[in-house]
This record gives C-alpha cells, sequence and structure tokens, in this order.
C-alpha cells in the first residue's frame, strides 16, 4: 500500500506533519479527517504520482468544453462557494467535493478551472494555492479568505461569510446599476428624438418659411442652425452652405461611445484614474452615493478578512486593492503604514478626511472592545441601508426633472416652428383689415 507524506491543522490550529498509509490520495485525506486533523498538503511519498494524476492533462484537454473567454460571473461564483461550504460543512473531503460539484457545472471557464484546481489539490497542493492560480476567477481576497479558513480548520465557516459577503456587494451593485437604467434609457430614446425631429422635420418646415419670405424670430433661426448642424452642413452665408467633415448626427449618436472609450483609456493610467476617482466623488448626489458605497464595499470586506483571522496588515492590502476607487486606497494605504508604524487604525483614517465621523468613531471603538470586525461590518450595513435610501431618492427626484427638461426641449421646438406661423397671420390679417 502507498505512503503519503502530509502536512495538517490538528484542533487547536497548531502544525502537524505525518505519513499514513492509504490506497489512494483521497483515501488518504478521509484516514486523516478521521484522526481530527485538517489536511492542508500532502503527497505519495517518493514523489510518485497517484495514477488519476498521469492521465490528468490529457482527460483535461478532452473535457474542456466550451469557449473560455473572460471570467466567472459573480452569481455562479457565489453559487460555488456556498454549495462548497454546504459540503465541506457535511464532512466531505475538500477533493471529492470539488470532483462533485466541476461535474455538475455545465461546460466552460467554471468547469475547466475547478478541474485544475482538483488535479492540483489532489497532488498535495493546498486548496488556497490551487485557487491562486485562477485570478480570472478567485481574486486575491477570495484566495485569502480560503487560506485564513485552511489555516484555521474553519473552511466551511469562511466559505459560508465568503458566499454572504458577495451577495450583499452584488445586491448592493445592482441596486445602483439598476436606479440609473431608467434614466439613461429616457435620455438615450429622447436624444434619437430630437435627433429625428432636427434632421426630418425641421428641413420641411425651412422650405415653407423660405417659400413665406417673412423675416424669422430668433428661437426658430436658432432652430434652423441646430437643424443644420444635424445635417452636417453650415451656412457660411445666406443660402450658402458648407459640409462638415462629420455630421452633426453621428456626432450626436456616437459621442456617447466615444466618452466611453475615454474613460475607459483614462482609467489605464494611474494619475487619470486618481483624478476620475476625485471629480466622481464630488458630483452633486451621485458623488454621495459613490462615496457611501464605497465605504460600504471597504468596510465588509476589511470587517470579513479580519473575521477570518487575516492579520490586520495583510487584510488592508486586500481591501486597498479591491475597494475600487484610489481616493480610498490612498487612504487605507496610510492607515496600513500607520498600522505598521504602531499607530491604531482610527487616528490615520480621521486624518484621511474621507469618511464621515460615525465610522471613525466605530472603528475607534471596536479596537477598543476588540470586536473590530464587528464593528466593520456594522458599519458595512448602515451604509448599505443608506445607499438603498439615497439611490430610491435619485430615482423619484430625476424622474420629475427628465419630464421638466423633455417639456422645454419639446415647447421649444414647437415654439420655435410655429411662432413664423403667428407672424404670418398676423401680417396677412393686418393687411386684409387694412384693405
Amino acid at each position: 500500500m502507498p505512503t503519503f507524506v502530509y502536512e495538517a491543522m490538528n484542533a487547536a490550529g497548531q502544525e502537524v506533519k505525518d505519513q499514513i498509509e492509504a490506497v489512494s490520495t483521497e483515501d488518504a485525506i478521509a484516514r486523516i479527517r478521521n484522526l481530527g486533523y485538517f489536511p492542508t498538503k500532502i503527497k505519495q511519498k517518493g514523489g510518485a504520482k497517484p495514477a488519476q494524476k498521469a492521465a490528468g492533462p490529457a482527460k483535461r484537454k478532452q473535457a474542456g468544453g466550451g469557449i473560455n473567454i473572460g471570467g466567472v460571473s459573480t452569481k455562479k461564483l457565489t453559487a460555488f462557494t456556498r454549495q462548497l461550504s454546504t459540503l465541506q460543512d457535511a464532512g466531505l473531503p475538500i477533493l471529492r467535493s470539488l470532483r462533485i460539484l466541476e461535474q455538475q457545472e455545465k461546460p466552460g471557464l467554471m468547469r475547466v478551472t475547478l478541474r485544475t484546481v482538483a488535479d492540483d489539490v489532489e497532488a498535495g497542493t493546498t486548496l488556497s494555492e490551487a485557487m491562486s492560480r485562477h485570478p480570472k476567477v478567485f481574486d486575491r481576497l477570495y484566495v485569502n479568505m480560503v487560506a485564513a479558513g485552511e489555516a484555521g480548520g474553519v473552511l466551511d465557516v469562511i466559505l459560508q461569510r465568503l458566499a454572504d459577503f458577495m451577495e450583499k456587494a452584488q445586491k448592493l451593485r445592482r441596486k445602483v446599476i439598476g436606479a440609473m437604467i431608467y434614466p439613461v434609457v429616457v435620455i438615450c430614446v429622447a436624444l434619437l428624438i430630437v435627433t429625428g425631429i432636427m434632421y426630418f422635420v425641421v428641413p420641411k418646415f425651412r422650405e415653407i418659411f423660405k417659400d413665406f419670405g417673412t423675416e424669422l424670430p430668433g428661437p426658430t433661426v436658432l432652430l434652423m442652425k441646430m437643424s443644420d448642424f444635424i445635417l452636417g452642413r453650415v451656412e457660411i452665408s445666406e443660402g450658402v452652405y458648407r459640409d462638415m467633415m462629420v455630421p452633426g448626427w453621428a456626432i450626436v449618436l456616437f459621442s456617447p461611445v466615444g466618452v466611453f472609450i475615454f474613460f475607459k483609456l483614462l482609467k489605464k493610467f494611474k494619475g487619470g484614474r486618481t483624478a476620475l476617482d476625485v471629480v466622481k466623488l464630488k458630483v452633486p448626489i451621485l458623488g454621495n452615493i459613490l462615496s457611501k458605497t464605497s465605504i460600504a464595499r471597504f468596510t465588509r470586506t476589511l470587517g470579513t478578512l479580519v473575521s477570518a483571522g487575516v492579520p490586520i496588515l495583510e487584510a488592508l492590502i486586500i481591501t486597498r486593492d479591491t475597494c475600487g476607487n484610489a481616493v480610498y486606497e490612498r487612504a487605507l494605504q496610510n492607515v496600513h503604514d500607520a498600522i505598521r508604524e504602531g499607530d491604531s487604525f482610527a487616528n490615520p483614517l480621521r486624518a484621511s478626511k474621507v469618511v464621515d465621523s460615525i465610522v471613525v468613531n466605530m472603528v475607534d471603538v471596536g479596537e477598543e472592545t476588540g470586536d473590530l470586525d464587528k464593528m466593520l461590518i456594522k458599519v458595512a450595513d448602515n451604509y448599505d441601508d443608506e445607499v438603498e435610501t439615497l439611490v430610491a431618492g435619485l430615482v423619484s427626484l430625476l424622474e420629475p426633472i427628465m419630464v421638466v427638461v423633455l417639456g422645454l426641449i419639446v415647447g421649444f421646438i414647437v415654439i420655435s416652428l410655429f411662432l413664423p406661423l403667428v407672424s404670418l397671420i398676423n401680417s396677412l390679417s393686418s393687411g386684409g383689415g387694412g384693405s
């Protein structure tokens, strides 16, 4: 019977190194668990790989299935995390759990990744180390949480917390994005309609007014110039036009795409991303929502990591890299440097002036009582509720504003088109009365 050398953690969290005889790697893991240990590394003595592993690459290539583009959706990763937590809580070996979840996945990146992770675990690699080789699926936060769970022998609990964290983060993101869909759709449709009026309707009225031979009022002249811009021509003298290099309708329709690409390119540079994040936080109403969203995100991330047993300095670095806003990244870096030099958490956070005083005070109390993780989670829950209220208020505010703005635009077009007709009727009436 083959002999396996293993490293494991006992119930007290102490490292144990020993060897055991077993039929296969999976059998060895089961035997180690029966001894009351949590295996973190295992390999067959003499460096020989298990028989199943030899066929691994070929099997992986055959069963890859699907085209692997991009990453894995948060919804799918959350479901996997919760299922893995349930299987671990039921006492199944980690390798068997991974194989079960791999089999139920549809062909695609997630299935291929799980197969690779399972193969690495079977070869003696820890779960966190195997996951770290797939950053498109398992980010740094995820890997460090799993590593903390392995070290403490509470992987099922940590996975459950991680699933809860991802669900709440995704819920908050959906609320913010969902609130912005309605106004964006309304604005885009209105833009298309107004552009169509300028392109097809207004030129017809131009011909009518030309036949009248009357002097056009100021609003009508302005409307005609706007229509010329949409048509892609500029009047250089009366009745003489010059074509623009790019017609106005193309500028109006494709400018959102250009703005999107510009901001994407701007984010590629550190200075540009920092400037953009600063500007976003200063936008009225929206800036307040983004600020509270960032605070909720980094406090929940940090609280989850600290509660999992990740050292505070490492937790701060992970939180800094995943908070998603350069302003808060800089603040968390300052907190990290201050703690490393012996300062508290609250003092540098207060000096950064990027969070409300209530956040600083709760962090201060958390440090004093030793419940920093619980205080951070409470801050995150509180700010999640505030974001939800602000988003609902923003949507309620945007609806009447959009109605008023659209009404003004339509009113301007109608008045501009009918003013010359009113002038013509008045002149005809005056002429008729004089005769």
